[in-house]
């Protein structure tokens, strides 16, 4: 996603550049105030509890501001991101908007604030008030409402300068001006942004194998945690050592020794534009884990592509790798593949479950020669790519 805050004095013409950002990225637009008047037009609760609220002379609270600007993210799952105009407006919005992005597995991108000198603000709200005939575009009311936003809003920018991501642009330049030095910020955002994939199927669905083209056709790099395993006990390291002691007594490698090897390859690996995961995450643990390895390194899950392949082909294949030297351990009988696939279907389908409620899971079929499977998965991949831009 790409998430933006747009900030500016009352006059400095966010607006108009909201209006522009939205259409030229596919951006969702939040406006607090919008989404407060449609809830309660819509007469739901908590546009009830607003409204009532608001009519005992109140102010509505950032419980129930956040409620809706949750609510509107995961109602808005095919847009590229979204603009807040005019929120976070304090220092706790600030901590309130990381805590939801975090929970909600993504970030904000940048604040970008559009700066205009109050006698400049003041005249050009004051020349609005010729032909808007709006009560509040007079003099008084207008530098009122600048102070206020000064005030509030400094400790605000305060907090995004400390994360790095604030950008001030220069608002007495014309509007096109103005929209180009925007929009340079924004590439030079998504130039730094890695596209990370996790790649789901059952066994048998073909993912190793189409996760290793696709890396190498997207410029990716692929982490598939069975091949750094193997890796790691070819090359006998100390990690090496713990491994083939944990197969030698039929033990699984637990979380703790997988995540220093994931830890690792996302830190060590450089110039790639991102990172296609195949065989993590296996568990809803493991989900977590890499969430949290991801936001680490300053990145996120970008998209997720599910390999759909119907069970009795899933068996015909495995079966037939049985005879190969491409066999694997569970391969090895009927038994064993079907205790795989019940193994799947146990642990990984409700990581999938809760990943569709905060992505747009893509559902690839997985039937056919490897050609058009690589083709429908490139297709959506690509899509991706350019929604990033």
């Amino acid at each position: 996603m790409l998430n933006i805050a747009l900030f500016g004095p009352p006059g400095a013409g966010k607006g108009t550049q909201s209006e522009y950002l939205i259409t030229k990225y596919n951006l969702f637009y939040i406006s607090t105030g919008d989404l407060l008047r449609k809830e309660i037009a819509d007469q739901t609760k908590l546009g009830q509890e607003a409204k009532e609220m608001i009519a005992a002379g109140g102010l509505v609270p950032d419980e129930i501001i956040v409620q809706i600007i949750e609510k509107t993210i995961t109602d808005n799952p095919d847009s590229n991101g979204f603009l807040f105009d005019g929120f976070p407006r304090t220092y706790i919005q600030a901590y309130i908007l990381e805590g939801l992005m975090l929970k909600l597995n993504t970030a904000l991108n940048c604040l970008i604030s559009i700066d205009v000198p109050m006698e400049d603000s003041v005249a050009r709200l004051l020349n609005r008030g010729i032909t808007s005939g709006r009560s509040d575009d007079n003099e008084m009311v207008i530098r009122t409402r600048l102070r206020e936003y000064s005030e509030k809003t400094m400790p605000v920018m305060q907090y995004y300068k400390d994360k790095g991501i604030f950008y001030e642009v220069d608002g007495r330049r014309g509007i096109d001006e103005v929209s180009q030095d925007i929009e340079k910020i924004i590439e030079n955002e998504l130039s730094q942004k890695l596209f990370n994939i996790v790649l789901f199927g059952y066994p048998g669905s073909g993912r190793g194998s189409q996760g290793i083209a696709l890396a190498k056709a997207f410029g990716l790099e692929y982490v598939a945690t069975g091949l750094m395993l193997d890796q790691e006990v070819l090359h006998k390291t100390e990690i090496g050592k713990r491994i083939s002691d944990l197969y030698e007594n039929g033990q699984l490698v637990p979380d703790e020794i997988v995540v220093q090897l994931i830890e690792k390859k996302l830190a060590s690996t450089k110039n790639v534009k991102g990172f296609i995961f195949k065989g993590f995450p296996r568990t809803l643990v493991q989900s977590y884990i890499l969430d949290g390895l991801l936001k680490k390194n300053g990145s996120f899950i970008s998209q997720i592509i599910e390999i759909e392949v119907p069970t009795l082909e899933l068996i015909r294949r495995l079966d037939e790798r049985s005879q190969t030297n491409r066999c694997m351990p569970y391969d090895t009988s009927t038994s064993k593949i079907v205790h795989r696939l019940e193994e799947h279907e146990i642990k990984t389908v409700p990581v999938i479950e809760k990943y569709k409620l905060l992505h747009d899971v893509k559902k690839i079929n997985g039937v056919g020669n490897f050609a058009d499977v690589f083709e429908r998965i490139s297709a959506e991949i690509e899509k991706g790519f350019k929604n990033m831009r």
